[in-house]
């Protein structure tokens, strides 16, 4: 395996199944977000779409429920896949997760089901 980390795109549900309830997404973001240690730990760096999704809407006054919502959301994690290495896709009905695997197929890159599928890299990282 390559020493370089890979930058893995971290997919899964956020708004599907949630009917627009704010705690409901809360939840789903940090099911996303349990995964990103261990993919840190396996010596990568996680990213999550939301994480730079969120802070696009609330700069333009909106939110997950909002109509621009789709307008940012999808096209955020398109651009982000742009620039990852691989993508995790973790458990749960998400067409954005759906598309996210897809875009990454399409370009070549793997895509793990389970963070144990991902390669571990020796660490490198201390200065």
């Amino acid at each position: 395996m390559n020493d370089k980390p890979m930058m893995i795109l971290i997919a899964g549900p956020y708004r599907s199944g949630t009917g627009g309830d704010p705690a409901a997404m809360a939840a789903n973001l940090a099911a996303l977000e349990a995964a990103a240690w261990p993919v840190f730990a396996a010596g990568h760096l996680p990213v999550i779409g939301e994480w730079i999704a969120l802070p696009v809407l609330r700069s333009a006054g909106a939110g997950p429920a909002d109509p621009l919502a789709d307008q940012v959301l999808y096209p955020t994690a398109e651009r982000l896949l742009a620039h990852c290495d691989a993508v995790l896709r973790l458990p749960g009905e998400s067409a954005g997760a759906d598309g996210d695997v897809a875009t990454a197929r399409r370009r070549g890159l793997p895509v793990y089901h389970d963070v144990a599928e991902i390669p571990h890299r020796v660490a490198q990282d201390a200065r």
